[in-house]
């Protein structure tokens, strides 16, 4: 086919006209299967290498197996399978808080740049596929084209799989790109000493990312992430960092609960059902200290619908009179991690969705050999003894059940952290109960401050506390960080119906709970049709960052030990272990946000970080912004 002629209709950049002038061959993807088998680099292959010339050397940088179930990518170096949170770099004179690539690596980006179309002018193929940055569905799709070398293939479909994709047949007349993806992975070697770089260059009506790495989480995912945020910061407006789900209980009550955090804070599994005991009981927390376990029955689990992922879009066309913020999905697909399932039986619905799927799907980092079933808990292994930690599979979302088509009001935002052990003998800053009910001013801190948290499985440096950045999506956002903080500060006010809780993960003081604390709140909260709590249930927080903690909760005629509620009370940690962990995380926050103090902050975000480096109580918190 002629595809040539497709683009010619496309109102294009100078730079990509002279590309498909002098490339070889141009391919633009007809459906899905041709992606699939362009992935394999033919119908009949079983096994693919993906392979570059650098410097009179061969290089692998993945292989691709054609599975009964999809296709299993592996990437040869074990830094590639995660994503490097310093992939980032800025090669524009527009208005950023992040490093430009002459501040980074001491030139200026425009030779490479060249180098770079020079580069893919010179390949034997070039795919150029067409999508919509945000959501098509929703009419906030921003017109994209990705451009990528015709042996990484598997990389477009990734990218079609997680933002969908416009088939050759189907371009718009006079399509103007918003936003370009180039991909060159040699580069990286070339110019970079082997690391993930993802570069951003902005104009005010071109947004061109550059990745010069084939793992899509830098690029792929979080590259187009970039965009919509870049997008987001000259409409006023943002996408967050958050997993959403409609929950519906036994009683057919209906509560919008949307799980914000740094990755590994609990997003995916915000939308999954909670994974039961062969006896039907939920494992609520194992006891580090005494090796007692906890053991809760749930009779009745509550219907789960999912609505977003990763990306939720918080444009201004969706908002309503509702007083509660309004969101959309801004993804096609979803980016799942599965480094909880390590054997059959661990979360049987996702087990039969990747076994028996709709159709083909895209793996990676999951161990497979030709014309095998791919299965999710065969993780590569990146050492002999050691699994590799970021399994993951890309979920169309039209195969995800029950999932959520169109906007919906979000009763409550929650904020994921991600908690170590703490006991009073190795205290640390896993002080925070099952879930704790934040005033609007303090939901706005802990966005800010973004933990990133224990033992992050998604990239490649999650040693001690440290911040993912505002709103928890800034490895993602090209600008800067009060214009950010700003933004969610308007949002947070212009939605004062919409309530705000902080849920923890993996450990709660003493007790290893992993993501059963979550999935609990979120029994509880949904059972009772949202989080306004009489205040005679609340009790201040002895770490005031904390909030509100619950006196008492019950949960399908269970109730749950205070000790999971106020961990100061468990016996394990008590006051002294509490109040040393307390000092941890409030250093962190009074270190954190001396960044947002500068002249462009809002007058009550000035306020609000200046209460909290007053050393603020909870009341002080609500008094600033009133609504519980």
């Amino acid at each position: 086919m002629n595809y040539k002629s497709i683009l010619n209709k496309m109102v294009l950049p100078a730079e990509i006209k002279d590309i498909i002038k002098n490339t070889k061959e141009i391919i633009m993807p007809e459906d899905r299967n041709h992606l699939f088998e362009l992935a394999m680099g033919g119908k009949e292959n079983l096994t693919y290498d993906v392979e570059f010339n650098v410097e009179e050397a061969v290089i692998r940088e993945a292989t691709v197996v054609k599975c009964k179930n999809g296709i299993a990518v592996n990437f040869d170096d074990i830094y590639m399978r995660r994503r490097d949170p310093d992939s980032m770099v800025i090669a524009d004179d527009l208005p950023t808080d992040k490093a430009t690539h002459e501040e980074r690596f001491g030139v200026k980006f425009d030779s490479i740049r060249q180098e770079t179309l020079d580069w893919l002018k010179s390949q034997d193929s070039l795919i150029m596929m067409p999508f919509f940055s945000g959501s098509e569905a929703m009419n906030i799709g921003y017109p994209s084209l990705l451009v990528v070398p015709g042996n990484s293939a598997f990389f477009a479909l990734c990218l079609a799989d997680l933002q969908g994709f416009i088939p050759s047949d189907s371009v718009p007349n006079f399509f103007k790109p918003k936003a370009i993806v180039y991909v060159a992975p040699p580069f990286r070697h070339i110019h970079y000493k082997g690391k993930q770089v993802v570069i951003h260059n902005r104009t005010f009506d071109l947004h061109e990312v550059f990745s010069f790495n084939l793992y899509p989480g830098p690029s792929a995912k979080k590259g187009i992430y970039s965009v919509l945020l870049n997008i987001g910061e000259q409409e006023k407006w943002v996408t967050l960092h958050a997993s959403t789900v409609k929950i519906e209980t036994p009683y057919e009550l209906t509560t919008v609960i949307m799980h914000e955090g740094a990755s590994g804070g609990g997003k995916s599994e915000m939308t999954e059902q909670f994974h039961r005991l062969p006896d039907g009981r939920l494992l609520l927390g194992h006891n580090i200290v005494t090796n007692e376990d906890v053991k809760i029955p749930i009779t009745d689990s509550c219907e789960l619908y999912p609505v977003t992922d990763d990306m939720a879009l918080c444009h201004p066309s969706l908002q309503n009179e509702s007083g509660k913020l309004n969101i959309a999905d801004a993804e096609d697909g979803w980016f799942v991690r599965m480094d909880h399932i390590l054997k059959y039986g661990t979360d049987p619905a996702l087990e039969q969705s990747t076994i028996h799927p709709k159709e083909p799907l895209v793996f990676m980092n999951i161990e497979a050999v030709p014309d095998s079933t791919a299965l999710i808990w065969e993780h590569i292994m990146d050492t002999p003894t050691k699994r590799c930690s970021n399994p993951r599979v890309i979920m169309p979302r039209a195969y995800v059940e029950n999932h959520v088509v169109g906007a919906v009001d979000v009763d409550v935002r929650s904020f994921g952290l991600r908690q170590p052990p703490s006991t009073k003998e190795k205290p640390n800053y896993g002080i925070a109960g099952i879930f704790h009910v934040l005033p609007p001013a303090l939901a706005w801190l802990w966005r800010l401050a973004a933990p990133r948290g224990f033992a992050n499985p998604s990239i490649t440096d999650s040693s001690g506390m440290q911040s993912e950045g505002v709103g928890s999506y800034w490895p993602f956002a090209t600008g800067k960080m009060v214009d950010q903080a700003n933004l969610l500060l308007k949002q947070i006010l212009k939605t004062p119906e919409t309530r705000y809780l902080l849920i923890p993960n993996q450990y709660i003081g003493a007790y290893k709970v992993g993501f059963a604390g979550q999935w609990i709140t979120r029994e509880f909260i949904a059972r009772r049709g949202g989080a306004k709590f009489r205040s005679e249930l609340l009790v201040d927080s002895r770490c005031p960052l904390l909030g509100y903690a619950l006196d008492y909760i019950r949960v399908d005629g269970v109730i749950i030990s205070k000790t999971f509620l106020q961990v100061n009370m468990q016996p394990e940690v008590g006051n002294e272990g509490y109040d040393a962990g307390a000092k941890i995380l409030t250093d962190f926050f009074k270190s954190e946000l001396q960044k947002f103090m500068k002249d462009d902050l809002l007058p009550l975000g000035r306020k609000i970080i200046d209460a909290c480096l007053a050393d603020a109580k909870v009341a002080d918190y609500y008094n600033l912004i009133p609504k519980l």
